[in-house]
């Protein structure tokens, strides 16, 4: 019964020291209760005043966003270091294809053609 007693009133001391404590050494006044709106003149800004600017994308925002948006599709480490160089100011070149992805997408540009005119976009094609 005891225990019960000086718990109850430890946490009742506990209680009313954190209240305390939290108000701080600063005389607590009642905020001033108004029953009407500010005109609107008030609200308004003064004629000639500046107001501040809307807070700007930081540079950092703008480019981590670009970059996010150009690394869709790539995962895992090809990810990492593309958004790496980016991010850098370094952005990679594409990587080159091989001949053989040139002749497969070559092949593809070509579609119907025969003949000579086959054989001479495939040369430029493939040059280039």
């Amino acid at each position: 019964m005891k225990t019960i007693l000086t718990l109850a009133l430890l946490s009742a001391f506990a209680a009313f020291s954190v209240t305390t404590f939290a108000q701080g050494t600063a005389p607590a006044t009642p905020p001033k209760a108004t029953t009407a709106a500010p005109p609107p003149a008030a609200t308004a800004a003064a004629p000639g005043a500046v107001t501040p600017p809307a807070a700007a994308p930081n540079s950092q925002q703008e480019r981590m966003k670009d970059c996010n948006t150009k690394a869709e599709g790539k995962k895992g480490d090809e990810r990492k270091t593309f958004m790496s160089s980016c991010l850098s100011g370094k952005e990679m070149a594409p990587a080159k294809m091989t001949q053989q992805e040139k002749m497969t997408a070559c092949n593809k540009k070509a579609g119907d053609m025969k003949g000579d005119d086959r054989k001479k976009f495939m040369s430029t094609c493939l040059k280039g």
